[in-house]
């Protein structure tokens, strides 16, 4: 028998992935300007992912006798490109946080298939923020390799 907890964790999942998913299709949308076209295709592939994310939970939620919301987590779109891409990192990083939770939860309570989901989730998650986050350097400071600086 399988907790509530998990049964929670699983439809906090399914809400965060529905907004991201929604929320990053929308950023790809409306994005301009040269840096916007570079990243566009970035949107929409990782807004794709999250979506098969969703689907995966629901799935999982559903075996476990479970009832999958429909409501995302709140959705942020405009602002500049920088301002999306803090928002889309900051994201990440509490899904990083609620999948681990959830992992610990998982493997205490001895659900392994949840908990290997999860773990494969959570991977793409921390890949994706680590896209968000060398996006978002490359859109904020100058383009130096590490260990160099400018002459001056």
């Amino acid at each position: 028998m399988v907790s509530q907890k998990i049964l929670d964790f699983l439809n906090k999942g399914i809400a965060r992935e529905l907004q991201v998913s929604i929320q990053y299709m929308w950023q790809h949308v409306q994005v301009t300007g040269t840096d916007g076209a570079l990243v566009e295709g970035i949107f929409r592939k990782i807004a794709i992912a999250e979506m098969k994310h969703a689907e995966r939970l629901a799935e999982r939620l559903d075996y476990l006798n479970g009832v999958p919301t429909t409501q995302p987590n709140p959705i942020f779109v405009g602002g500049s490109l920088i301002e999306m891409l803090k928002q889309n990192e900051q994201d990440e990083e509490e899904a990083i946080r609620l999948y681990k939770q959830a992992i610990q939860t998982a493997a205490e309570e001895g659900d392994y298939t949840t908990r290997r989901m999860l773990e494969e989730i959570l991977a793409e998650e921390e890949e994706h923020i680590n896209t968000f986050g060398k996006l978002l350097v490359g859109m904020t400071e100058p383009f130096t390799q590490p260990g160099t600086s400018k002459i001056e």
